[in-house]
């Protein structure tokens, strides 16, 4: 049967190289489904693989299928697999881990050495990610969907795990304040977090003020700020200095009167919003470093340890899934699907990724998430 099918397939062969090939679709192994892809989700990594053929270190070595946030429909079984059938929809999270390692074995098998990431260079050879028509996958990586969570509200599981794997490492109670930097996807649904962890004062920041404006109107965020666009800094200094600046400003006016933040929620990965986090964050608050991209940053360390700070990273999550499905499908996340502002079929996925590179559309309406998939 799998013959049979037509798979499109959305490949990186570079930089701005990614053609829409005709590829085969294999039986399923043991173990594993062929799952027709609905809808996938473009991330910021994707969008560094497009652009420059790489993110940060891992060098695309061989032409990869891109893509990772993604759900769809099992259309084939392969031996051995139980408690699925034919028809099911199902979300796909992304990482495929070894399962024996002492972090796997830990229940923390985001850091598994042997980790295969879909759509990721970081592993050799690379395991092809979800912009594809149809895709094999293990079964145990996937998740039933109920009948009321739609296909994109599923692709949005993949970033919403790394938004729940971050909030259960800070612990934050109901009733603290939450500062977010970053008014992007991953920023949006920390707001949609803070807001399920009870906070009473919910802050972002951005410097597009049609994404302040949105996550105000919206409900994900009880005021935000645009931060002003700054000259690149000479120095150490006087770039930690203009940051303490910002941060003040923003704590003094929206902060209701403390001294900072309960938790901050780093949601960009630019070194300024970085520095920026340590100073927002009140004595004895937290910093969850959620976004990724300065590989090496100027930091002040002596401003957070002074205060006690508490510096919390994250990286992907472990275990997240049935608790982000359980959310969506309870209704505590009712403005999730809100986030998905262009679809696009995977034949125009170049346009889909020069969409994301530019950051708005073409008449300069606001882009936030980037469905790609059966439409």
């Amino acid at each position: 049967m799998q013959t049979t099918l037509k798979n499109k397939a959305a490949v990186l062969h570079g930089g701005r190289d990614l053609r829409i090939l005709d590829r085969d679709v294999a039986e399923p192994k043991e173990g594993e489904a062929t799952i027709k892809i609905h809808a996938t989700g473009l991330c910021g990594s994707d969008l560094h693989y497009f652009v420059h053929g790489r993110n940060g270190d891992f060098v695309v070595q061989d032409p990869m299928c891109l893509g990772h946030e993604a759900a769809g429909e099992v259309v084939a079984l392969g031996k051995g697999v139980t408690g699925f059938a034919v028809g099911d929809r199902v979300a796909i999270e992304a990482g495929v881990n070894c399962g024996e390692c002492r972090y796997c074995k830990m229940g923390k098998y985001n850091h598994c050495p042997k980790m295969s990431f879909c759509s990721s260079a970081k592993t050799y050879p690379h395991r092809d990610g979800t912009l594809q028509t149809y895709m094999n996958h293990p079964v145990r990586m996937l998740y039933k969907l109920s009948d009321s969570i739609s296909y994109e509200e599923a692709s949005l599981v993949e970033p919403l795990s790394v938004v729940i794997h971050g909030v259960r490492r800070a612990a934050p109670k109901a009733g603290e304040t939450a500062l977010v930097l970053g008014a992007g996807a991953v920023g949006l649904l920390s707001c949609a977090m803070a807001k399920v962890s009870g906070a009473s004062n919910i802050t972002v920041v951005d410097i597009d003020p049609k994404r302040i404006e949105f996550a105000i109107n919206e409900g994900f965020a009880s005021n935000g700020h645009t931060l002003a666009r700054l000259p690149r800094p000479e120095n150490m200094q006087e770039g930690i200095a203009a940051s303490k600046k910002s941060a003040a400003e923003i704590v003094s006016s929206y902060a209701n009167g403390e001294d900072g933040y309960d938790l901050v929620y780093e949601c960009t990965g630019v070194q300024s919003c970085i520095q920026m986090a340590a100073f927002a964050a009140r004595a004895c608050g937290k910093v969850l470093f959620i976004g990724m991209g300065t590989p090496v940053v100027e930091f002040p360390l002596g401003a957070a340890a002074l205060r006690e700070v508490d510096l919390i990273g994250v990286f992907r999550y472990s275990n997240t899934y049935e608790e982000a499905l359980a959310m969506i499908s309870a209704g505590r996340l009712p403005d999730i699907g809100k986030l998905v502002t262009n679809r696009y079929p995977v034949e125009r996925a170049n346009e889909a990724f020069e969409t994301l590179a530019r950051g708005k559309n073409e008449d300069g309406s606001l882009v936030i998430k980037i469905m790609v998939g059966q439409y």
